[in-house]
């Protein structure tokens, strides 16, 4: 089946959108550039395929990885399933926001995230810190454990300088998260963002930018919006 599919994606392939992906965002071959809108139909299809998606990950197929994100049935995804996607996790959109999103949305997100952000891999430090970030736009502050969130802001504040570029990208998406989705840790997020001021790292040939985390949970304060959580964080 998964045969099938990849040549649904390579027909959905645009060449413009490979050639960014691979300029600017570090994706590598096997790719089709497929637009993410051009994938919600088959995605509407399949609706959630536990064994397709181990499938279409294993292709190494940066498109067919990214599908499998949407895809996963997360409650079915076993510790041994997400490391391995953990470790397959190169690049783009994977480590932060694919497998991240997964493991959020499963049975042993937090457990996975903790183990995850003590490695020394960066893609695998980064998914880590993506699916903490992603579990406290999720979960009710009252599953949350506040007080580790709060011991893991500290450790921001400490490592965030010294941490590989795209590890720190996800530390500073972990203070926002934390500030705009915690209320009790709001004011401690702030706190910590204006300690680390305003985070520099090379994210490749983008214009993507990186917030200033006490000005994105002010912004979110203002619209009245601290707290609400999300009913999913796939996208």
């Amino acid at each position: 089946m998964s045969a099938a599919i990849l040549a649904e994606l390579e027909a959905l392939g645009d060449p413009r959108v490979k050639g960014m992906l691979m300029r600017n965002h570090g994706v590598k071959e096997p790719c089709f550039g497929v637009k993410i809108g051009d994938m919600k139909p088959l995605v509407r299809r399949i609706k959630k395929n536990y064994s397709l998606a181990l499938e279409l990950f294993a292709t190494g197929n940066y498109d067919a990885m990214y599908l499998a994100g949407l895809i996963a049935d997360d409650e079915r995804m076993t510790r041994r399933d997400l490391q391995r996607w953990a470790n397959g996790a190169y690049g783009g959109s994977l480590p932060g926001a694919t497998v991240a999103a997964v493991a959020a949305q499963g049975r042993y997100g937090w457990e996975m995230g903790l183990k995850w952000i003590e490695s020394s891999q960066s893609q695998v430090a980064q998914t880590g810190w993506g699916t903490l970030s992603l579990l406290t736009a999720l979960k009710d502050d009252d599953s949350l454990d506040v007080p580790q969130l709060k011991r893991l802001l500290q450790r921001v504040a400490d490592e965030l300088p010294q941490a590989p570029d795209a590890v720190r990208y996800q530390m500073n998406q972990f203070v926002i998260s934390v500030g705009c989705y915690v209320k009790e840790l709001t004011a401690t997020a702030l706190e910590i963002g204006e300690r680390i001021g305003e985070v520099q790292a090379d994210l490749g040939n983008n214009q993507c930018r990186i917030p200033y985390a006490p000005d994105y949970i002010r912004k979110v304060q203002k619209r009245g919006a601290i707290g609400k959580k999300r009913k999913t964080v796939k996208c």
